[in-house]
């Protein structure tokens, strides 16, 4: 059926769709506008619990991410011109990027930012992944709460693997990065290195070429930015000179004019 309907028609049904599945906000009124629309769409998605829902919301919901993917503008990994060696900056959305993984900044929990309408790179991939994204975290999480104990919450630097889903990468990489609290210190540099050498590692054990990080811990979580840049460049280059011809590109996505600064400084 969704296969004869609109972007429109899709997202109208969306909306209803998670509206009813939503007892708290079920008689929410909806946006006549497209944007207003959207938004909603997105609230409701991001506060919504990991649990089932019907195969047909599902089809409707991934021909409709797959299109949103369209309409952004998918990024190919030839779009994205070498700096250096392999590696690459590019600044923009990450889930536009269609590499075999992006990389998340997670928190412990590890099932994405539940703010609606966050601005955070957690909420946004799980956005425009579809709620399978959260759904398969979940399923992950409960696997190693039953290793581990309930009270289990993913330590720093300790990366998790998951479908994109309807993301153009293949992948999704998540990592919970170090929190700067009151000051920098070695172990918190050290954690944040930490970071990128066992993300990469993750890649090469799963033939994983090309990934892209976003700027591990330098939104809530406090890393000053310059620093994390220098850590990221210096950590991902000792990686590669250690794994010769394992990764095709490693690029460095940023979203800020000031990052994208202190990285163009760094490799150039």
């Amino acid at each position: 059926m969704n296969e004869k309907m609109t972007q429109n028609q899709r997202l109208e049904a969306l909306v209803e769709a998670f509206k009813t599945d939503s007892i708290q906000y079920k008689n929410v009124e909806t946006p006549q506008d497209t944007e207003g629309k959207r938004r909603i769409l997105r609230s409701l998605m991001n506060i919504r619990m990991p649990r089932a829902i019907s195969d047909e919301v599902l089809s409707i919901q991934d021909a409709y991410l797959k299109e949103r993917a369209i309409e952004k503008g998918i990024v190919q990994l030839s779009d994205i011109p070498v700096i250096k060696g392999k590696l690459s900056i590019w600044q923009g959305d990450i889930t536009r990027l269609s590499v075999d993984a992006i990389v998340n900044a997670a928190n412990s929990q590890m099932l994405g930012c539940f703010v609606p309408m966050h601005t955070c790179i957690d909420n946004s991939i799980h956005t425009f992944a579809g709620v399978q994204l959260r759904a398969e975290c979940n399923r992950q999480m409960h696997q190693l709460r039953l290793k581990y104990g309930q009270d289990y919450e993913q330590p720093t630097a300790v990366p998790m693997l998951t479908d994109g889903y309807n993301l153009p990468a293949k992948k999704v990489i998540h990592i919970v990065g170090p929190i700067v609290s009151f000051r920098l210190t070695p172990e918190l540099e050290k954690e944040l290195a930490d970071c990128y050498w066992n993300t990469l590692d993750l890649c090469l054990d799963n033939q994983l070429k090309s990934v892209a990080f976003c700027c591990i811990s330098t939104g809530v979580f406090h890393f000053p930015q310059k620093r994390a840049a220098q850590i990221a460049i210096n950590t991902v280059n000792k990686w590669l000179l250690q794994h010769p011809g394992t990764m095709e590109r490693v690029i460095f996505n940023v979203f800020k004019d000031e990052d994208k600064k202190y990285y163009e400084e760094l490799i150039s």
